[in-house]
């Protein structure tokens, strides 16, 4: 079956998959939004960085945020709710990231963090967050519609990377993006191929639960887009976790029942060059523990130069898994019902 047999590729109303391969090419032409911000506060008046964004949105912040623990001289938060952080203040500067610019909890953390006198940058493709940004006299970041939050990463995160190369906070974020770039046109022809290996992995875990161990800030924050990719692609249960913290406490929880738990979840295991050298060990150490009473255990090797090419490499083979997971059950990954439905009980 080929790559762009329908039987293979399934429904897909809104264009997703086209969007998802286009991650690289998205994350190039963001360079130039970037590049254009105007507003921005002096680097050294900064000294920490708080990302407020909800679902996909948010994963803009958990980028960030991983990049920042490895590189950055000041300390990246992510916020994901209602409320910015107690210690925002002057010294702040808050990037707020929705693509929508309607996201209730993400509007009332940026007014919140305006209001203790922080530094804003919003990202958005409109609405209420760019008319806040304008009304502040704040930086904007204005990215170009997509199908989906989900499909607009590369849009959404070019332009704080750009932002704080141009601060003085990372030196360097063109080189790393056009290295990412570089590996997700790589990853993109293999993954659309007719020897896919997000198809053939999408295989052995279909039907099944997929559960997936990242380590470190790069392994937490891929894990958990994997999760809500299949979540909202698939319309699948998925979980995830992080090393060290599963050798902690969730190893404990497969202790019984393997012979119910062999039927139902799978482990997936990301792996970067990123991670300690103890969490090889680790891994190796889960796999033999657990090999009997989960289905199996797979891993997925990242590639390319640097932190943000690897974290992007494994966000779009993730992404990839997640829609052949969708085409397997004849699934159309575009729309979710089931957020939607919410979202109208919560307006009711």
């Amino acid at each position: 079956m080929s790559a762009s047999d329908p039987t293979r590729r399934g429904i897909d109303t809104l264009g997703i998959r086209d969007a998802t391969l286009a991650l690289g090419p998205s994350l190039a032409a963001a360079v130039e939004i970037g590049e254009a911000i105007d507003h921005l506060p002096a680097g050294e008046d900064v000294a920490n960085v708080l990302v407020v964004g909800m679902g996909a949105d948010g994963l803009v912040g958990d980028v960030l945020h991983a990049v920042g623990d490895l590189f950055l001289p000041v300390p990246v938060t992510v916020a994901k709710g209602y409320d910015a952080p107690s210690f925002v203040g002057p010294d702040t500067f808050v990037v707020a990231v929705s693509h929508s610019g309607e996201t209730e909890e993400t509007l009332q953390a940026a007014e919140e963090a305006i209001q203790s006198g922080a530094r804003l940058l919003a990202v958005t493709s409109g609405g209420t967050l760019a008319e806040l940004a304008g009304g502040e006299n704040a930086a904007l970041a204005l990215v170009p519609d997509a199908p989906a939050a989900r499909t607009a990463l590369g849009s959404m995160l070019a332009p704080p990377l750009l932002a704080l190369e141009r601060m003085g906070i990372f030196p360097g974020a063109h080189g790393w993006i056009d290295a990412a770039v570089d590996q997700l046109e790589r990853r993109a022809l293999q993954l659309s191929s007719d020897r896919s290996p997000a198809a053939d992995l999408a295989r052995r875990i279909g039907r099944t639960i997929p559960i997936v161990y990242g380590s470190g800030a790069v392994g937490r924050a891929t894990a958990a887009r994997w999760k809500t990719q299949i979540n909202e692609n698939a319309k699948a249960p998925a979980f995830a976790n992080f090393l060290s913290e599963v050798c902690h406490n969730e190893v404990a929880g497969w202790g019984q029942n393997g012979d119910l738990t062999r039927q139902v979840f799978q482990l997936v295991f990301l792996r970067h060059d990123e991670e300690h050298p103890r969490q090889a060990e680790r891994y190796r150490a889960l796999e033999t523990m657990l090999e009997e009473v989960v289905g199996a255990v797979h891993q997925v090797e990242a590639e390319g130069d640097g932190a943000l090419a690897q974290i992007l490499d494994l966000v779009l083979y993730g992404d990839v898994v997640s829609l052949e997971l969708a085409g397997q059950e004849g699934l159309d990954p575009g729309p979710v019902p089931a957020v939607d439905d919410l979202a109208r009980m919560l307006e009711a």
